[in-house]
């Protein structure tokens, strides 16, 4: 019987390589640390895995204790931001393949905000910043139909919808590490996304909310925020452009 490969017949998948990646991880637990650590794990992996697949590995093979948030696993829920060979990103977007792995990989808490466990981080702060620039629409008319707007008047503050709340800007900011009483990059794109929205009628609010000593003027334009961001948005773009709002007095 022939054993030749019959024309048109699946063949069985190619192995796909692996290799062994060191991560070096900033451990922390309150209950029994007096400071963080830094402890090494050798995991091996393939090429189409992200950072977040190895935290995943050491945490179900080797360290049930190692402690992160993480949801989604596709960029779009914003909770697994951490800093990865000292920059802010976010582990399920990270692929191992793009890091130099004939080194380790430096995994820690991002920066700025109160660290709980391992790689969690106490985000209270964070959001009391972003809820106190109103990140609602504010309107006093009620339409029985949906607010229109031209295809102009939604791209003026598109870009700023994209934001996931991730923290990945805030935390890269050194006024934010140096300044808790700063609101942040993220509070202020998040402003930035309803002032220049036609439909809204709280500019002035929030102008006002930002034209303060804490507010944008306290942003020294960096562009560490815009570097972080995993979505791309131009947020340094975003925070100047509301100082010229605030300027101008109005958006």
């Amino acid at each position: 019987m022939s054993t030749a490969v019959l024309e048109g017949q699946p063949t069985a998948p190619a192995e796909v390589p692996s290799f062994t990646a060191t991560l070096i991880i900033r451990r922390y637990d309150p209950e029994v640390d007096a400071e963080p650590y830094w402890q090494d794990f050798d995991v091996t992996m393939h090429g189409t895995d992200r950072v977040l697949d190895a935290l995943h590995k050491i945490k179900w093979e080797q360290d049930g204790s190692l402690s992160f948030r993480r949801s989604c696993a596709h960029g779009v829920c914003g909770s697994d931001a951490m800093r990865i060979n000292g920059r802010n990103r976010l582990a399920c977007k990270t692929l191992l393949k793009d890091l130099d792995l004939s080194k380790p990989i430096y995994v820690e808490a991002i920066k700025g905000l109160p660290l709980e466990k391992d790689l969690i981080v106490d985000m209270d702060p964070f959001f009391e910043s972003y809820k106190s620039i109103q990140p609602f629409l504010i309107a006093s008319s009620k339409p029985e139909k949906e607010r229109i707007q031209s295809v102009a008047q939604r791209a003026r503050f598109d870009e700023t919808t994209k934001c996931i709340l991730c923290a990945a800007c805030t935390s890269s900011c050194p006024v934010f590490w140096t300044d808790g009483q700063y609101f942040g990059p993220a509070a202020i794109v998040n402003a930035h996304r309803f002032i220049f929205d036609s439909r809204d009628e709280g500019a002035q609010v929030r102008l006002d909310i930002l034209n303060d000593k804490e507010g944008v003027w306290r942003c020294r334009t960096t562009f560490n925020c815009t570097d972080a961001c995993p979505r791309g948005i131009e947020v340094t773009k975003a925070i100047a452009e509301v100082k010229a709002a605030i300027i101008r007095g109005k958006a």
